[in-house]
């Protein structure tokens, strides 16, 4: 999720986010160096713990104050109303109980606020479709529970008042893997 290509993802995603951050499956950290200055401060919630020690390096470089916390999307600790933005990337598809973890961002979002996402999900072409049916029990078995057939645009418009997306193929990975979900939802 490091190559040139999924960056020009992150930077396009990220160059809106500001104010005070909620980072959904932070992961190694891979977002952190495209945070703008106009982000004051980013939580970053994430449950592989192993995930930490690699990510320590980004934070310590950051002039962004982070706070990092040991939870899942489903199951946020924060108080209604906490968070300027929730951003969410490549992890949507991971979520166990993903429709859970779209309403706490929901929840911990400001009125106003904005959840940032990228995503891979269901392509809009049959033959592809059937083809990331098949393959998502042997990728949820071998990349950490990915689902690579869920229908993104559906997950966030229940959860979320309007939902601003575009959908694509990224350039550089296999149609099964690399048909993505891009977009801004918004709490009224």
């Amino acid at each position: 999720m490091s190559s040139v290509s999924m960056t020009d993802y992150r930077k396009q995603l990220l160059s809106e986010v500001s104010g005070d951050v909620l980072e959904i499956g932070f992961g190694t950290g891979l977002n952190l160096p495209y945070y703008s200055a106009a982000v004051t401060s980013l939580t970053a919630v994430e449950p592989n713990e192993g995930m930490g020690a690699i990510a320590q390096k980004r934070i310590n470089e950051s002039p962004i104050p982070v706070e990092t916390k040991p939870l899942s999307g489903e199951n946020l600790s924060m108080p209604d109303a906490s968070f300027d933005n929730v951003v969410c990337t490549w992890t949507l598809c991971s979520i166990p109980n993903v429709k859970k973890a779209l309403n706490e961002a929901y929840r911990v979002l400001k009125p106003g606020g904005r959840f940032f996402f990228i995503e891979h999900g269901l392509s809009d072409e049959p033959g592809i479709q059937a083809w990331q049916n098949r393959l998502t029990p042997i990728q949820r078995v071998i990349a950490d529970g990915c689902h690579i057939n869920r229908k993104i645009d559906e997950l966030v418009g229940a959860a979320f008042d309007q939902v601003a997306w575009e959908e694509f193929y990224a350039a550089d990975l296999p149609k099964v893997m690399g048909y993505f979900y891009q977009g801004i939802a918004t709490k009224n």
